[in-house]
């Protein structure tokens, strides 16, 4: 049940989806891979919304080059884990809900403890070795993976629903290039709130999902597109799932 308080802090969303939703909200909890570009808008609005347990992993300090998008942070936490400085807003932020700060590296070590009970798992990396790991990690768990990305004045976004939608290897059979790329801190927000935006709508039922469609933003024209994604017939992630199953 909600309290007096947390009915007047979400008294115009729960105008959206009703209390229902909000306890909804309230139950779930959400592991938040990353506390960079991606993850600190994530985790704001996820936080702002009263999702009520928050767990976000990441294993680095605050840099200078980080301030240009990574706005849960400011001067004052260069060399701080950014776990700890993105925990800290969140919780003045919003003291109603739960905050857990991993600082680790998400690897085959670490993955299932800190997916253990998540309701969503959210992809906020940027290297595809982790983002690999996430996807398989979602798919052997039935948990949702809502994948963004970013470079540039260009991003995309998709959710993944195991044995429902293609998988992220469906769409990317072999990594990019590992390389540094250019990061521009208004895409950063736009395709994190998408990704906050998915997960809320799953959580409480509202709307229609990015499954099975990656949207793609070009902050060069200022447009949102959608395409069709399809199932990899043999995918090494998901095909097991869509076996027998037409793409």
């Amino acid at each position: 049940m909600l309290s007096e308080s947390e009915r007047e802090r979400y008294r115009r969303q729960t105008m959206i989806f009703g209390e229902e939703g909000q306890e909804r909200l309230k139950r779930a909890t959400v592991f938040i891979a990353g506390a960079g570009g991606l993850g600190c808008p994530i985790a704001l609005y996820l936080a702002a919304a009263g999702v009520g347990r928050i767990r976000l992993a990441d294993r680095d300090t605050v840099d200078l080059s980080n301030l240009n998008r990574q706005v849960l942070h400011g001067t004052p936490d260069l060399g701080r884990p950014k776990v700890v400085s993105a925990a800290e807003k969140l919780a003045a932020l919003n003291p109603e809900i739960a905050v857990e700060a991993v600082r680790t590296v998400i690897d085959t070590a670490t993955v299932a403890d800190l997916a253990a009970g998540a309701d969503v798992i959210v992809d906020a990396m940027d290297n595809f070795e982790t983002r690999y790991l996430l996807n398989e990690t979602a798919i052997e768990r039935k948990i949702p993976l809502v994948h963004g990305g970013i470079s540039g004045f260009f991003g995309q976004a998709t959710t993944v629903i195991p044995g429902r939608t293609p998988c992220l290897r469906c769409l990317f059979p072999t990594p990019p290039p590992d390389e540094t790329f250019p990061a521009l801190g208004t895409t950063a927000g736009v395709i994190g709130l998408v990704q906050a935006n998915e997960t809320i709508k799953y959580l409480t039922g509202s709307g229609d999902l990015l499954a099975g469609r990656l949207l793609l933003w070009d902050g060069t024209r200022s447009t949102m597109e959608t395409i069709d994604l399809k199932r990899q017939a043999g995918c090494p992630a998901c095909g097991h799932l869509h076996e027998g199953v037409r793409p």
